[in-house]
């Protein structure tokens, strides 16, 4: 069997957005770190949302080898993934208005500390006022979104803002509107989409960048590692117990 010309465009594709996020993002992705070290050193915590496919690359960063500890997910009931049947819900739960201030009343989340919100396209009423009501917390807000969003669609929400317009801080992730790098004749939809690659990449990036702002600070980046190597679980259970006032998913 050949190879298929397809998924190599695929790569390629994914590729490209890569590199122009590394080029073109750099500036964020360090100013993103340097937020993320200032919170850990000054006894912070941190916390990631997505919703639908957004989460992934939230989760990506919660209790994950080579991560940082205090990282945690914060959750909307029915809007993590695909798993709350039918899945059309997540996508209506998105859209509706008071839910993020609920969440974050309800939340331990709270001035000082840091929050990263994923949306794609950054139009809905949840990750927007999700970054409004987190502002008004005093908690730091830093935006992962496609800025061609907020340039060529409308927002869903009552003020007409996107996401992009209430964070601190910005990664745009440079994927096109409707996230889909291939079309073929014949095939009526647009596909193969990229936001997760590079969504996710850019969230490593940035914590690889707090890693770094950390030490040269002088402060231990409390990280974790495999559970599936010699010395991981003890290691992880020495990180926990050292930060677990402000790790909440073990709790």
């Amino acid at each position: 069997m050949s190879d298929s010309k397809l998924a190599g465009q695929f790569f390629d594709a994914a590729i490209g957005l890569l590199e122009r996020v590394r080029d073109e993002e750099s500036g964020n992705i360090a100013a993103a770190g340097a937020a993320i070290a200032d919170t850990v050193a000054a006894g912070g915590r941190l916390f990631a949302f997505g919703a639908g496919h957004s989460s992934l690359a939230a989760q990506d960063v919660v209790y994950r080898a080579g991560g940082l500890a205090l990282m945690n997910l914060l959750t909307v009931p029915g809007t993590v993934g695909v798993d709350v049947m039918p899945a059309t819900l997540g996508s209506a739960l998105e859209r509706v208005d008071g839910l993020a201030g609920a969440v974050l009343d309800s939340s331990p989340a709270g001035a000082g500390d840091v929050l990263v919100i994923i949306s794609l396209s950054g139009r809905n009423a949840l990750p927007v006022e999700m970054a409004q009501n987190a502002r008004a917390l005093g908690l730091k807000v830093i935006g992962v979104t496609s800025v061609a969003y907020a340039e060529g669609t409308r927002s869903r929400h009552s003020s007409g803002g996107f996401l992009r317009d209430h964070c601190d801080i910005v990664l745009d992730s440079k994927i096109a509107i409707g996230d889909a790098e291939l079309t073929l004749d014949g095939i009526e939809a647009p596909f193969a989409p990229a936001s997760t690659v590079v969504t996710s990449a850019l969230m490593q990036a940035m914590m690889a960048a707090a890693a770094e702002q950390l030490v040269e600070r002088g402060v231990e980046p409390p990280l974790l590692r495999s559970g599936n190597v010699d010395g991981g679980h003890e290691w992880n259970g020495r990180v926990m117990t050292e930060y677990q006032d402000r790790i909440f998913y073990r709790q």
